[in-house]
């Protein structure tokens, strides 16, 4: 089983993992194949392209420049704790010991507009690069059509040697559009998170993120590898709710925290 979970547009590569053990990105080599377009791109056109202020595409004009391989732990830092977010609250990385930081390594895959298809313990270096973004590249007019199937093929090949092959989506739609599901070799599980607010259970985006990242825990705690297992989520007040689900995209609702 795979587990897949968006990025973090909030970075800290101040404070330090809680670990030594790193691994390298598995697609390194395409991203230094984009690399040279993010490099062209002067601080206007981050602006433009990302819709951030003038600050912040300073800051990712400077990252693109100082973006340089090899990966060590005095140049870059392993993805699971350099991403911070709401997703990386749930998870709560900084609580896990060595045993669940390798189910993790295992299990635990972050889609990324830059590097494709990330492990845990990958180190990576600063970037800001939406697997939306608009950017066009030898391969076409934006990231889908630059990693193509390359991801999926990634997948594809994790899963090769599994018993029970399954992908988990816990992305969100940006990122998970650069998946070619009907060239999976497995089924696809998305469960959805909903909160009762103003009479009615919908989905709140603060809470929803922050859910997957629990959903994500529970996961690699409970070492659960069948789609039934995971029905019994239950953390931080969410409980099955088998009316409200199909079969593929089990619903978990919560009452008013």
């Amino acid at each position: 089983m795979l587990i897949l979970v968006s990025p973090a547009k909030t970075l800290d590569f101040v404070n330090p993992a809680t670990t030594e053990q790193y691994s390298q990105p598995n697609l390194l080599a395409h991203s230094q194949a984009l690399m040279p377009v993010c490099r062209d791109l002067t601080p206007m056109d981050i602006a433009s392209l990302m819709k951030v202020s003038d600050k912040i595409a300073g800051l990712n004009a400077a990252r693109f420049a100082e973006w340089q391989p090899p990966f060590t732990l005095a140049n870059a830092k392993q993805a699971l704790f350099a991403f911070r977010g709401d997703v990386y609250t749930g998870l709560d990385a900084d609580s896990m010991d060595s045993d669940l930081l390798q189910q993790a390594q295992q299990h635990l895959r972050i889609l990324s507009g830059l590097y494709g298809l990330l492990k845990p313990l990958d180190l990576i270096q600063a970037y800001r690069l939406e697997m939306g973004t608009g950017l066009n590249n030898p391969k076409g007019k934006n990231l889908y059509a630059f990693w193509g199937n390359i991801i999926t093929d990634e997948i594809n090949a994790e899963l090769a040697n599994d018993s029970h092959p399954l992908v988990v989506n816990l992305a969100s739609n940006e990122y998970f559009k650069a998946v070619n599901v009907r060239h999976l070799a497995c089924d696809v599980i998305t469960p959805v998170f909903k909160d009762f607010k103003n009479g009615q259970y919908k989905i709140i985006s603060f809470y929803a993120k922050k859910a997957r990242g629990m959903m994500a825990r529970y996961l690699l705690e409970h070492k659960v590898t069948r789609a039934a297992q995971i029905l019994g989520f239950n953390y931080d007040g969410y409980y099955y709710s088998e009316k409200d689900s199909s079969p593929y995209a089990p619903v978990f609702l919560r009452e008013p925290v």
